[in-house]
């Protein structure tokens, strides 16, 4: 039997302080291949990821729900902020 591909995840600003992790592991079921399946998945604990306005990012660059990803990949989900 093949081990599960793991991604790391990443939480910034409002995601980080609403989940209570400023990251973590995670063992892809087969069936999750893209960010949207991944969002769609971690929404299901963390519900402030199920936001429209959070975006996802894929090995440092930002990315749309079909971006493909893998074991290896780093993961980031990043809410607006705002600055000066």
């Amino acid at each position: 039997m093949r081990a599960p591909a793991i991604v790391q995840v990443l939480y910034f600003a409002a995601a980080r302080e609403k989940i209570g992790l400023a990251q973590e592991a995670v063992a892809l079921p087969a069936a999750v291949t893209t960010l949207g399946a991944l969002r769609a998945l971690l929404a299901e604990r963390h519900p402030i990821l199920a936001l429209p306005a959070i975006r996802g990012a894929v090995n440092q660059s930002f990315a749309g729900p079909e971006t493909l990803i893998a074991g290896g990949d780093e993961i980031a989900f990043i809410p607006p902020t705002t600055g000066g």
